[in-house]
């Protein structure tokens, strides 16, 4: 039962390669030259994918994601309970959060119990898949339509975003609300 170290194909998929002699031409490769260039003119009478950016705006695709949120109910209290589901769904480890027990005194601040004290997302590590929206048990937290990713900056500090970046203004929850209640 002595089986040849050759014959053994984990995959199963076993292909004997030749090792034939290559023909001139193959050996000057002017065909592969020739099917390069072809390759070539070809793509340079096709319609150009440049857009003029400032003038011209590229459509962005249904599923687009952008700025993330946190949001607010319709008496302005956050939603988010810092259950921690966003942070342990997001593949690329960009949400850190910590919780604490909201005080008394705190309840038109925060609708539960527990409540983020602190909650920050690292943009440089962000991929904006949008599983911490799809995670979210509280629909607390929503990845915008908004244009603007993140901003250039100069400093890695300015890229985690903490709470003062990204809690929804209260204006605009009540707007929101205002707008759901029309309808």
């Amino acid at each position: 039962m002595s089986t040849a170290i050759q014959n053994i194909s984990l995959s199963g998929k076993k292909k004997q390669v030749s090792n034939k002699e290559m023909t001139f031409l193959e050996r000057m490769y002017l065909v592969a030259i020739v099917k390069g260039l072809l390759i070539t003119i070809k793509h340079f009478f096709r319609k150009k994918a440049t857009i003029q950016y400032p003038e011209q705006v590229r459509e962005f695709s249904p599923v687009y994601r952008g700025k993330h949120t946190l949001k607010r109910d319709e008496l302005g209290r956050e939603n988010c309970t810092a259950c921690g589901l966003c942070a342990l769904s997001c593949p690329a480890e960009a949400i850190t959060m910590k919780a604490a027990e909201r005080k008394k005194g705190e309840e038109h601040l925060y609708r539960e119990e527990k409540y983020a004290e602190i909650y920050e997302i690292n943009m440089l590590r962000c991929i904006f898949c949008g599983l911490c929206e799809e995670a979210c048990p509280k629909d607390a937290i929503y990845l915008t339509l908004s244009k603007e990713l993140v901003p250039a900056l100069y400093e890695r500090e300015d890229f985690i975003y903490g709470k003062d970046k990204l809690v929804m203004p209260l204006e605009i929850a009540v707007k929101n609300t205002q707008l759901k209640n029309a309808n």
